[in-house]
């Protein structure tokens, strides 16, 4: 279905290497709604997977119905970058059988996906005093330039063509990962 989109934008990469898609950031949200050992077994299992350390995130709002109070500890989050990122996500993605919706991939080449149980991913054990975690995963896309746009000295806008599109993202999956878009 996409092998003539490849086969052009695979020619059209090794033309203009600075076209070519890279992974900027992966970063996983785990909202667990309280804070104490649940929100430290959770940020545990964030550190193991990712093997960085972890950040609280807090509440925005008071829900009194769930008894969350404005700015109480309710997740964690991290941001991998380089590397452990393309590293993390062939786990992440061997998890969720290399499929990545067409749907979960937005207008600028980002992506994102869920990850129900953490034991699912390779080399995670079940560890009954840990339990069991869910997170989300959000995988942020450039091309190389894409610092002249967020520098603090000299700062350009980018020309509309080095913006990434979707199907660079898919491209750039199906080559790199071997994904399956559906």
């Amino acid at each position: 279905m996409y092998e003539e989109l490849v086969e052009q934008k695979k020619k059209e990469w090794a033309e203009q290497p600075m076209l070519r898609p890279r992974i900027a950031a992966l970063k996983i949200n785990m909202s667990l709604g309280k804070a104490g050992d649940i929100l430290n077994r959770g940020m545990g299992v964030l550190e193991e997977l990712t093997g960085q350390k972890p950040v609280e995130t807090y509440s925005k709002q008071t829900w009194r119905k769930w008894g969350i109070r404005k700015g109480q500890p309710v997740g964690a989050k991290v941001t991998v970058r380089g590397d452990k990122a393309y590293e993390l996500l062939m786990k992440l993605l061997h998890t969720k059988e290399y499929k990545v919706k067409r749907s979960s991939i937005d207008r600028q080449g980002n992506f994102g996906f869920g990850i129900n149980e953490h034991i699912d991913i390779p080399g995670m054990e079940y560890d009954p005093n840990v339990g069991i975690f869910g997170f989300d995963v959000v995988v942020q896309m450039e091309r190389a330039g894409y610092r002249v746009k967020n520098r603090s000295y000299r700062r350009h806008k980018l020309p509309q063509k080095h913006f990434l599109t979707p199907e660079d993202t898919i491209v750039f999956l199906i080559d790199q990962y071997e994904a399956i878009i559906e």
